[in-house]
């Protein structure tokens, strides 16, 4: 009996009936908390990357230095005073998946002009930005918490530390955890 039970467990699985565990990063900030499931299937090797700083809380106590309303709020390498944080690990390769778009609250990994030179810096969809897609990795999307993108997407910026759309009250990303569920 309790190979015919093992057996159709199997059976289920393989066939897709047994939901697959997710993983979700659960990002706190000073302005509330958003939750954005993590592609690890479509974009392993980012969302290795982004998994591995996240555990070292290496986002604890970053700001989103970069928040264009209608369009994207950046965040992963700047501290409050404007301190450049480099990422202890290499930098990772562009990692398109054509199935994975940039969609309201798509969650990207930022970069440099070289293709290949993503490392801490992620951003969070305010709008679908298609424009993106083929350019850079999407490896997750938010599945709680839009009204706290938008929040965030709509304070006022300025030109702070020599960088454009810095939010003139600082947006403090207090922890980053995984969550499997």
């Amino acid at each position: 009996m309790r190979y015919v039970l093992l057996f159709a467990v199997a059976i289920l699985f393989m066939a897709g009936c047994v939901e697959k565990e997710k993983t979700f990063a659960v990002i706190k900030t000073n302005m509330g908390t958003i939750k954005a499931e993590l592609y690890t299937e479509e974009a392993p090797i980012t969302t290795e990357n982004f998994i591995k700083l996240a555990n070292a809380h290496f986002y604890d106590g970053l700001v989103f230095h970069r928040v264009i309303k209608g369009f994207v709020i950046q965040a992963g390498a700047f501290s409050p005073n404007g301190t450049y944080k480099p990422s202890p690990y290499v930098t990772i390769p562009l990692e398109i998946n054509k199935n994975l778009t940039h969609v309201d609250g798509a969650l990207g990994m930022a970069r440099a002009k070289s293709l290949n030179s993503a490392s801490s810096q992620f951003y969070i969809c305010d709008g679908p930005q298609h424009g993106l897609d083929g350019d850079y990795a999407v490896f997750g999307k938010v599945v709680e918490g839009m009204d706290v993108v938008r929040a965030i997407a709509s304070v006022d910026t300025t030109v702070k530390y020599g960088m454009s759309d810095w939010p003139v009250q600082d947006v403090i990303i207090e922890s980053i955890t995984i969550e499997k569920e």
